[in-house]
């Protein structure tokens, strides 16, 4: 019998901020996530693991959350501010 892995996924997801705050690129989240699942998950099989860490790589896509929004567009109006 397969369990759903989607509320596995989605809870991961959405506490990614916390838990890959220095996660700098994708190998580094992958990382992370496979820790959180030894971790918290640990009764799921490698095949349900490599499942879930996919589904979540892909959720954090979805939000952009390795995009460039990161890296000063947070400021990009301050300049205008300063004119």
């Amino acid at each position: 019998m397969d369990i759903d892995l989607r509320p596995i996924i989605e809870e991961i997801a959405s506490q990614a901020e916390d838990f890959l705050a220095g996660a700098s690129n994708r190998d580094q989240a992958r990382a992370g996530i496979s820790e959180l699942l030894t971790l918290d998950y640990a009764d799921l099989t490698p095949a349900d693991k490599k499942k879930v860490t996919d589904g979540v790589m892909a959720e954090l896509e979805r939000e952009d959350f390795f995009g460039t929004e990161f890296v000063g567009d947070a400021f990009k109006e301050e300049p205008d501010a300063e004119d």
